[in-house]
């Protein structure tokens, strides 16, 4: 349901795995290829999928059962991110029915941009090769914090020179709506991502919980 906001919306900001982009596909394939390595037999892709949104620390997780700080925790992730960095966009793609969103975005001079936790040599290399026209793009390491703190989003917003209340943004973890909600910023949380089951979307505090990607343009002007 739609809550009715104080303020226009003049922007929107996506987080990027599971929200804007579906890169479930090719994290699988990096982790399943790192366990090959090891001698591990390959992980369903429906085990892999929800943790996704969690980065690397939780690939290595599933994968191995280690944690950061454990013996050859490091070793495996840096392994991890260069066989995901060698085939960062191989069946990586928008979600259904962004595109065409984004396309409306464009017609209505409404700007938009990426706030992830996935570190910049990561981010920035997969927005190019997708063609992504993003206004502006924070990254999990363009400054000392990250979500669930605020400071990523805040950011954007002063970037794009607006207040945090004319932005919107649209996450698929319980950590994109804190942060939104800390921010002051309102959000809407998204079903078609990687929900890892802890808590539903319909818990975490946005300001509605979306099932398809043309629900957005109903919060604009």
């Amino acid at each position: 349901m739609k809550t009715d906001l104080s303020s226009p919306i003049a922007a929107i900001l996506f987080d990027l795995d599971g929200t804007l982009v579906d890169t479930a596909p090719d994290m699988a394939l990096a982790l399943n290829r790192l366990r090959q390595e090891y001698h591990r037999p390959p992980l369903p892709f429906e085990l892999i999928r929800p943790q996704v949104s969690n980065g690397a620390a939780a690939m290595i997780r599933l994968g191995f059962g280690l944690e950061a700080g454990q013996t050859g925790y490091a070793e495996l992730r840096e392994r991890f991110l260069q066989l995901y960095l060698s085939e960062l966009y191989r069946n990586s793609r928008l979600f259904p029915g962004l595109a065409p969103v984004l396309d409306q975005l464009a017609q209505r001079g409404i700007r938009w941009g990426i706030v992830t936790n996935k570190p910049a040599f990561l981010t920035d290399p997969l927005i190019r090769l997708m063609g992504l026209p993003s206004a502006v793009t924070v990254s999990g390491d363009s400054l000392t914090l990250r979500k669930p703190d605020p400071a990523q989003l805040l950011y954007a917003a002063g970037y794009l020179r607006l207040p945090p209340e004319h932005c919107l943004y649209i996450g698929d973890h319980e950590r994109d709506i804190i942060a939104s909600r800390a921010a002051g910023m309102p959000s809407l949380a998204v079903t078609w991502g990687y929900l890892d089951g802890e808590r539903p979307p319909q818990t975490w505090g946005a300001n509605a919980v979306i099932d398809h990607p043309q629900q957005i343009l109903e919060w604009l002007p």
